[in-house]
């Protein structure tokens, strides 16, 4: 986008999310909160409705973004999310009628087909306000990775909402490619790669590496991230590496399982569950690791390899997965195999063993950042999105 943010008319922007930072958990979609922050400096303001189903406790908004959180009915798990849609379309209609009257809106923002772009959907019909969705995994049909009548209707109504918007925006070329095998060809869409802070997700010059070297994971504790994948490489780097660490950043359903392994492995001690971390937490963490991993095995891109890399950090991902069009592996990063632990082991010792090797990265890690993934250039492509889609 071109042009200073007084050059042109300001954009009201109604965004619609499942995912967002809150009382209960304050990092949980930074990734949307963020580029919202950034992107006023583009003349574009921006409303929030953060949404979860009623059977999940009230959530409350937290600085600086004010969004309101609304509680819609669902029938509970993935069962009910074909309907989801029209019970917060239901929910919501009234209050964004209200807001639209006192403060037109322009664009909405869906965040997820499912229910929030077919709420959107519904919504863009009734008050002719076109709409946008973002699809920010590869489960692109919310088919859950089943078969079955559930399924189909996911994908049918995700499908339809895919259709209706004017842009689907993607978090890399991997969903693209995904969602163009089962939408028609006249369906809009963009690949829109998330952004980092620089400035927060920075190196440190003067910050020295442990004496220990430490491997450091950030996501949540679940089977599709690879987590046992990176403990058992650490069983099998001990000999060459017996001062080895493992700091894991991050809760979820796996712990106990991944603490049992640890233990099964005779790691535990070198290895910390450190738990949910803030931000700036995360971000010292990355600064002061010698290597970031996350063998994931279903990952649409994963901002916590970008935020890595802004530190300078090595960031070790998956071929075949949305990272492997950001990280070249050997100049900017580093990729293995999903579920290859004779590679992960080999990368793993390779790096480790070379503090030049590691800086070498680092640095071209960094750059590549600076060039085409700060929050600055996410906003930049979302603010020319929604000028599109009201042309």
């Amino acid at each position: 986008m071109s042009g200073s943010a007084d050059a042109v008319a300001a954009l009201h922007v109604l965004t619609l999310t499942p995912f967002f930072p809150s009382d209960q958990n304050e990092v949980s979609g930074c990734f949307i909160a963020e580029p919202i922050e950034e992107i006023k400096r583009l003349a574009v303001v921006s409303s929030v409705i953060a949404v979860s189903p009623i059977y999940h406790p009230q959530k409350r908004p937290i600085p600086p973004i004010a969004a309101d959180w609304v509680r819609y009915p669902q029938v509970p798990g993935n069962l009910g999310l074909s309907s989801a849609g029209n019970l917060l379309y239901a929910r919501l209609l009234g209050r964004i009628r209200k807001l639209h009257s006192a403060k037109p809106i322009d664009v909405i923002h869906a965040h997820a087909a499912l229910p929030c772009g077919h709420a959107a959907a519904l919504l863009s019909r009734r008050l002719n306000i076109p709409f946008v969705v973002t699809i920010h995994g590869l489960d692109v049909f919310n088919t859950c990775f089943l078969g079955g009548i559930p399924a189909a209707w996911r994908r049918k109504v995700s499908v339809d909402v895919y259709r209706a918007a004017r842009t689907v925006i993607c978090i890399s070329g991997k969903v693209q490619e995904i969602l163009k095998t089962g939408t028609p060809a006249e369906t809009r869409s963009a690949i829109v790669y998330n952004g980092v802070n620089p400035s927060l997700f920075s190196p440190d010059p003067a910050a020295m590496e442990p004496p220990d070297l430490e491997i450091l994971i950030v996501g949540n504790l679940l089977r599709s991230k690879g987590h046992e994948l990176v403990l058992r490489a650490l069983g099998n780097l001990g000999s060459t590496f017996p001062q080895l660490r493992c700091r894991i950043i991050g809760e979820g359903p796996d712990r106990a399982r991944l603490e049992a392994l640890a233990r099964a492995l005779g790691i535990e001690r070198q290895v910390q569950f450190a738990g949910r971390q803030t931000r700036s937490e995360v971000a010292e963490a990355m600064r002061r690791c010698s290597v970031f991993a996350l063998p994931s095995r279903n990952e649409g891109l994963g901002c916590v390899y970008l935020e890595a890399m802004s530190c300078g950090k090595t960031a070790i991902g998956c071929l075949g997965q949305g990272i492997d069009e950001v990280i070249e592996h050997g100049r900017n990063g580093w990729l293995v195999p999903v579920d290859g632990l004779e590679p992960l082991v080999q990368g793993l010792s390779t790096l480790l063993a070379s503090s030049a090797l590691r800086a070498r990265v680092g640095t071209a890690a960094r750059q590549t950042i600076l060039e085409n993934l700060t929050l600055s250039h996410q906003a930049q492509h979302l603010a020319r999105i929604y000028r599109q889609a009201i042309a």
